[in-house]
């Protein structure tokens, strides 16, 4: 279904800003592999391909890609095929990124592929898998905020215009009875948008009175002397809902299927190793960021962020579209039709190889 002027509009605003990548190479910066990487002897390579481009963000709710680097599972199930990593700070240039065949396969939030699958009609790309769910937390000042009805007449920070988490505060503030115009952030709560990588120095110099923000960041805010008043699981049924997808072209799924298989294998592999071994996953997750960044985490921001995130292998399907009911209600998207946006058939074909529970596509499915 095509989008509305508003979405367009969000769009047109959403490509204006800057986006920070690591390095200038590209739509995303490129990772360094680990020593650990290695190509068996004898390997082949995978569906005929020289590389394969996965895409993800520097932070902890994607250490399912950052483990996945980090531990050679994505170069050891791609056998001889180069596993190519780069890096992004936003949703949508990870999705302009796979609309122009610069990466083949992203793990990302609802939001942005909500909006890529939008955008396209539903020609471009597929949820093939889910990655994690939590880590999503609202964080105050608590000299000026002291509980939820404080927030009113506060400026709080979210990572963008239309992105999971600004849309996700947006529609907690409709829930109070608060009015927010979506697009200008003015109202009754004023919603300024700014990039993570900046909102704990933000919030030192006082232009946020919080953030409604992923981890690392609400850590970050934490450590700065910030208040968790929220954390957004509090608000979903089993405290779950997903913060990470994992997204392919469609025109790759179909064209080389045994190596979003063999990817799709490196991640659930992945998260197996990290529910089973959390402190080791969770320094191997760290390195990871430190290569990419050139910095690691320190550990009062790194232990209290990893607690928050679980680790799944569902997409949690029934929690994306209600993310898109958030979107439409705050007037960022006209409802949506998401039939067809999932794909797990792969997904689910590698869960009965490992002995493990198959997971639904909550209708949306091909």
């Amino acid at each position: 279904m095509p989008a509305t002027s508003a979405l367009r509009r969000t769009f047109a605003v959403i490509a204006a800003l800057p986006l920070l990548t690591l390095a200038a190479c590209g739509y995303g910066s490129q990772a360094d592999k680990d020593d650990t990487a290695k190509v068996a002897a004898g390997a082949k390579k995978t569906d005929g391909l020289d590389s394969v481009r996965i895409g993800y963000f520097g932070n902890l709710t994607h250490a399912t890609a950052l483990v996945g680097f980090q531990k050679g599972y994505f170069q050891k199930e791609l056998g001889a095929t180069e596993v190519t990593p780069a890096i992004f700070n936003a949703g949508p240039s990870e999705i302009e990124a796979l609309n122009s065949g610069s990466i083949d396969i992203g793990w990302i939030g609802p939001s942005p592929a909500i909006n890529g699958y939008t955008k396209s009609d539903g020609t471009n790309l597929k949820i093939i898998g889910g990655s994690a769910s939590g880590g999503v937390k609202l964080v105050v000042d608590p000299k000026k905020i002291k509980s939820l009805k404080d927030v009113k007449g506060k400026k709080i920070a979210t990572p963008q215009l239309g992105n999971t988490q600004d849309v996700a505060f947006l529609n907690w503030a409709a829930e109070q009875g608060w009015k927010v115009d979506a697009q200008s952030g003015k109202g009754d709560v004023t919603v300024v948008r700014t990039d993570n990588k900046i909102t704990p120095d933000a919030y030192k110099a006082g232009s946020v009175d919080g953030a409604w923000v992923p981890e690392p960041t609400a850590s970050k805010l934490v450590a700065e002397g910030g208040k968790v008043l929220l954390d957004e699981a509090s608000l979903w049924p089993d405290k779950k809902f997903v913060i990470t997808n994992i997204i392919v072209r469609q025109a790759f799924l179909k064209e080389h299927p045994k190596a979003v298989e063999a990817v799709l294998k490196a991640s659930v592999e992945a998260n197996k190793w990290i529910n089973a071994n959390p402190d080791e996953a969770k320094a191997a997750a760290n390195k990871q960021l430190g290569s990419d960044s050139g910095k690691e985490l320190p550990a009062d921001v790194l232990d209290p962020a990893w607690k928050s995130i679980q680790f799944t292998d569902d997409p949690l399907a029934a929690t994306l579209d209600t993310e898109a009911e958030h979107a439409v209600k705050a007037g960022l998207l006209e409802k949506p039709d998401l039939k067809g946006i999932y794909d797990l058939t792969i997904l689910n074909k590698v869960l009965k190889g490992e002995g493990e529970s198959t997971v639904g596509d909550a209708g949306l499915g091909s």
